[in-house]
């Protein structure tokens, strides 16, 4: 069976590190590719230079708050463009607000996560998306 693919769309170094070692205690065989802001990640989706050679990601975890382009506008591209829109999208942030996770759920999010500011808690809350997103649900190949 081969490995998921996950994109991370985070700019924090230590959010990032943080998901990179929960991922790599993972059940599940996983590769982990991080872009830094939106126009990055979009770019790694649409496999534009530098990324051509771009792995399809089963699974993109996003950030909302991002330079250049934020996790918002990340989604909405994502989920108008035909070849990216069935790709499931988990948003993983620090807000809270209601209007972000309105919003969201409005761009076709397929959930919305609450990024912890503990240790500890960050890790159950990666390792509980890799168990729901990948082993119990059904990914389109």
């Amino acid at each position: 069976m081969r490995p998921i693919e996950i994109l991370l769309v985070e700019d924090n170094p230590g959010d990032v590190r943080l998901t990179q070692e929960a991922l790599s205690e993972a059940k599940v065989r996983n590769n982990l590719a991080v872009t830094r802001d939106g126009v990055e990640a979009l770019a790694y989706l649409r496999r534009e230079p530098p990324f051509e050679n771009a792995v399809r990601p089963d699974l993109v975890l996003l950030d909302l708050n991002l330079p250049r382009k934020d996790g918002r506008e990340v989604l909405a591209e994502i989920k108008v463009d035909p070849e990216l829109r069935r790709l499931p999208v988990v948003v993983l942030t620090t807000s809270t607000a209601e209007k972000d996770i309105l919003e969201s759920y409005n761009l076709y999010a397929n959930c919305y996560i609450n990024k912890p500011v503990d240790l500890d808690q960050f890790v159950k809350v990666v390792t509980s998306i890799e168990d729901f997103w990948l082993t119990i649900v059904k990914l389109p190949s």
